[in-house]
């Protein structure tokens, strides 16, 4: 019989412990049960990430653990995050596995494998700030670091806060958001991570009223929507081939100077 438990916190999401064991519903609908975490893997490189910043240690990881984050644990190598080797984790003798939710990485049929091999397994969905607190809640749940929370966690999310309430009342302005890639460029809606954050800062981004250019982005559609600030996002393994590609398609075009953006020297290129 679950214990009661107090009300969520933020970021909270409904866990329970008993006998040492934790019980939480995962990101897609799913009852897990995490009895030890001594040997955890991770199918994604920011889950890698996370579970280390609830406190945690790894005995495996995908490839963009080590390479793009850097982890900390003397972990194994277990394939690319969108095609890992179920073998290799099986090999690992992990009692808690966490994979991506979403569409693009769920590593094929690497679940039911582990799943009929007995071990728990947790899907996770993290585009936004509050999906990431959503996470590492869980994880320091499962960890019961609750210092690793209060750093990682809260205390952000504290920061963010400050940041945001700075930005009540003013008037933002239009932004745009351009991802580029090897092969050209794409504009980012509000539900992606960065889109988000400009929403949170009380930006209109132009892709919420001309959603065309989510699916068919133009020089031509930037100039008539005419952003006052754009965020260029690189993206992808190699990033000149991205700027050339931004460069063929976009700023190279004589119109580009045009911009409003542009012309008034708001054109921020983030830190991917």
């Amino acid at each position: 019989m679950r214990r009661k438990e107090p009300p969520l916190r933020l970021g909270e999401t409904e866990t329970s412990a008993t006998q040492g064991a934790y019980t939480f519903t995962d990101d897609l609908g799913r009852e897990v049960t995490v009895a030890s975490h001594n040997r955890v893997v991770a199918g994604m490189g920011s889950f890698a990430n996370v579970w280390e910043l609830a406190g945690g240690t790894l005995v495996g990881a995908s490839d963009d653990a080590f390479s793009d984050y850097h982890i900390a644990s003397d972990a194994q190598k277990i394939g690319d995050f969108s095609s890992l080797n179920a073998e290799s984790i099986i090999a690992l003798n992990p009692d808690f596995v966490i994979l991506t939710g979403s569409s693009s990485g769920r590593g094929g049929g690497v679940a039911d494998t582990l799943t009929a091999a007995n071990i728990p397994v947790a899907y996770f969905k993290v585009t936004t700030f509050d999906d990431y607190l959503r996470m590492l809640r869980t994880c320091c749940d499962i960890t019961g670091d609750e210092q690793a929370y209060a750093e990682n966690g809260q205390d952000p999310a504290d920061r963010i806060a400050e940041i945001c309430a700075k930005t009540e009342g003013k008037q933002a302005g239009s932004a745009v958001v351009l991802t580029t890639y090897s092969g050209g460029t794409r504009v980012q809606s509000s539900s992606t991570q960065t889109g988000t954050m400009l929403a949170d800062l009380g930006a209109q981004n132009i892709a919420d009223s001309d959603k065309g250019l989510l699916s068919d982005y133009s020089i031509e559609a930037l100039i008539q929507d005419n952003p006052q600030t754009i965020f260029l996002l690189p993206m992808g393994n190699s990033d000149g081939s991205a700027q050339q590609a931004l460069a063929e398609q976009t700023t190279q075009n004589p119109a580009w100077a045009q911009l409003d953006a542009v012309k008034n020297d708001r054109v921020v290129t983030l830190d991917p």
